[in-house]
């Protein structure tokens, strides 16, 4: 913000605060930050952090990961792994956003050689905004789909379903007696053609497809064959997409002010409904049976010595608190100086690892009334990612009584778990654009926001065609993968071996007071050692057991993996690229120019003047982008 207009002598604060106020709406009476604004209340970045942390894969996949990985056994790996790994990362980021109120680009002025690692994070949450809003359009048309009598899925309806759909294995094949003497085996559809009746005891069954499932395939996605099969725009699930970017831009066109308010409901409300689905759970027949499979007597503690079950607990830790995605730390930079980034961090890991555990509970209490009801093994309905939420589950609820208002409820909680983590993405995109061009945000910041959700929305309309559900896939298994591990095993590594980790526990102290050695003990362990070996061991884990990504038994193309890796390198590609660049306008030979850039831009600090003490009292003016330069050094010894 230009010094002339709100020079820091002025005794009239209040008419300070009045022309900040009008000139920029982001900007309230009581923030301490004119330039950027702060969070109107603490519970609004508390909520908006939960929000952003507890999201779809909370419900759809830790559930199945539990069940699959030895039930209650699990939980050893995964409380272990957010200890380790998960927390450590999330208070680091918190921190770093707070200390200098930058977002996840402009904060690398801490470490300028690797500014691309802040690029390639807001990339890949700019390729998950694309297709996550895709899933919560998904959600609104089953939502609005499921007001109605009865759930158009309960049936199989001849205008969709064709012979393959019930809920009940399908004869194939039987024995039929042709004379006397002679038995043989005949195709099912022959028998009833030829008015034969096949013999007790001889059909031969497979299971048939539910109602849900050709609902999900043939209607809500009218899924082509494959990849190379784009088909029309599905125009139901466009507008159904438009509708959830217009939310997304209504709720975010005065940025974290107007947010920080709608997440009161969207963080909120998918408790009430979880409970809600519990409750009800609870009290059906088989729902025990469910919940035994899921946490209970079926808990496998001898699982516990397969490796798989712990790089699942890592990686789903990794994943759930999104960490090295840029939104915490664009989240975090809208704190005030002083607020305690440690016990936040706290408070939410622990409220986002216990909602993943509570959901489950939801999940498989019905889903056990399903397996009762059905006369199958819990085994065999339990499901993960799209299966469990818009098949699996939906496919339970239609066999409830009054089974459209429970859906509404399963569907209506799908919707606000995806906008608050939508609404943390875009944030991370358009406090990027605050911190690169503060002027143009000053002046038009809801052109910008609206702009932005229009042109996602446009580049997302390929993944509401017939062949969108590969391209969703597709995006989420390349982008939303490797590149987060590299970001978050360079960020770890630059911030705690470069820069310092001791020092940048002094910059935490600056917020937050001093603490004791022993308090930081525990820290110092994770980040130095622990946590960037165990992301470097998922790493590379990962790349050994990569496979050719598949949308259950269809593979893609050779073009369509080509197009996958094109966009992780586009992602991952900007991280050599500034650090070329950093280096070239540096300044002195080769190795100072490297050592330079390896060193904290001159800008580097706390944002207000107020707050940099005596560590900080010489740095330059934070608002302007200023590369950290060395003198070149003349052959006196003596700086030119």
């Amino acid at each position: 913000m230009n010094k002339l207009k709100y020079p820091s002598s002025f005794k009239c604060r209040g008419k300070e605060k009045v022309t900040a106020s009008s000139e920029n709406f982001h900007v309230g009476e009581n923030d301490e930050n004119l330039d950027r604004g702060n969070w109107s209340k603490k519970s609004d970045y508390l909520l908006s952090m939960v929000g952003y942390a507890v999201g779809l894969g909370n419900v759809w996949r830790f559930p199945y990961l539990t069940y699959n990985n030895g039930g209650g056994a699990f939980l050893i790996p995964y409380t272990i792994m957010l200890a380790l790994a998960g927390l450590p990362l999330f208070f680091l980021e918190c921190s770093l956003g707070q200390f200098a109120s930058l977002g996840p680009v402009s904060v690398w002025r801490i470490l300028p050689l690797f500014q691309g690692v802040g690029i390639t994070m807001v990339l890949i949450s700019i390729f998950v905004t694309i297709y996550y809003n895709v899933i919560i359009a998904y959600s609104l048309y089953y939502l609005f789909a499921s007001f109605g009598s009865q759930l158009p899925w309960a049936t199989c309806s001849p205008s969709w379903s064709d012979e393959n759909c019930s809920r009940s294995p399908i004869v194939t094949f039987c024995n039929v007696s042709i004379n006397a003497s002679e038995i043989i085996q005949m195709n099912k559809s022959w028998v009833d053609n030829n008015n034969f009746t096949c013999i007790n005891g001889s059909q031969v069954y497979e299971p048939g497809q539910l109602p849900s499932e050709q609902y999900w395939n043939k209607v809500t996605l009218q899924r082509s064959s494959g990849m190379d099969e784009t088909g029309v725009i599905v125009w139901y699930l466009a507008l159904c997409l438009l509708l959830a970017w217009l939310i997304v831009g209504a709720a975010l066109f005065k940025g974290i002010k107007s947010s920080g308010k709608v997440v009161y409901f969207t963080a909120l409300f998918p408790y009430l409904v979880l409970l809600i689905l519990l409750i009800r759970g609870a009290t059906l027949e088989g729902a025990s049976k469910g919940i035994s499979y899921y946490i209970g007597s079926q808990s496998n503690f001898t699982k516990l010595r397969e490796a798989e079950v712990w790089k699942d607990a890592a990686t789903q830790i990794f994943y759930s608190l999104s960490v090295a995605w840029g939104g915490l730390v664009a989240l975090s930079s809208y704190n005030k100086f002083n607020n305690n980034c440690y016990s936040d961090a706290i408070v939410v890991c622990l409220t986002n690892c216990l909602t993943s555990v509570f959901a489950g509970f939801a999940i498989f209490s019905i889903l056990g009334h399903m397996a009762h009801i059905s006369g199958k093994e819990v085994s065999q309905v339990v499901k993960e990612g799209f299966d469990l939420a818009f098949v699996a589950y939906p496919e339970a609820l239609a066999q409830l009584p009054v089974g459209p208002f429970w859906s509404i409820l399963f569907f209506f909680m799908l919707l606000t778990l995806g906008l608050d983590s939508q609404f943390a993405s875009i944030e991370t995109i358009t406090t990027t654009i605050q911190d690169l061009f503060p002027k143009l945000m000053k002046k038009m910041r809801v052109p910008v926001t609206l702009g932005c959700c229009l042109v996602l929305f446009l580049l997302g309309l390929v993944c509401v065609t017939q062949a969108g559900i590969y391209w969703v896939n597709l995006i989420d298994h390349f982008c939303a993968g490797w590149g987060i591990l590299i970001a978050a095993i360079l960020e770890i590594i630059g911030i705690i071996w470069i820069y310092g980790g001791n020092r940048f526990i002094e910059d935490i102290e600056m917020m937050i007071g001093a603490k004791r050695w022993i308090f930081w003990l525990w820290w110092r362990a994770c980040w130095f050692a622990i946590t960037p070996i165990l992301l470097i061991a998922i790493f590379i884990w990962s790349v050994a057991t990569f496979q050719r990504p598949t949308y259950g038994t269809i593979e893609y193309p050779d073009w369509g993996i080509a197009v996958g890796w094109c966009m992780i390198i586009f992602c991952i590609i900007w991280i050599p690229i500034m650090a070329i660049m950093k280096i070239i306008q540096a300044r002195g030979n080769i190795f100072q120019r490297i050592a330079s850039c390896c060193k904290p831009a001159s800008n580097w600090g706390p944002y207000l003047e107020r707050h940099r003490g005596e560590r900080y009292k010489s740095m330059a003016d934070p608002k302007k982008e200023n590369d950290h330069e060395i003198p070149t050094i003349s052959g006196s010894g003596k700086p030119e």
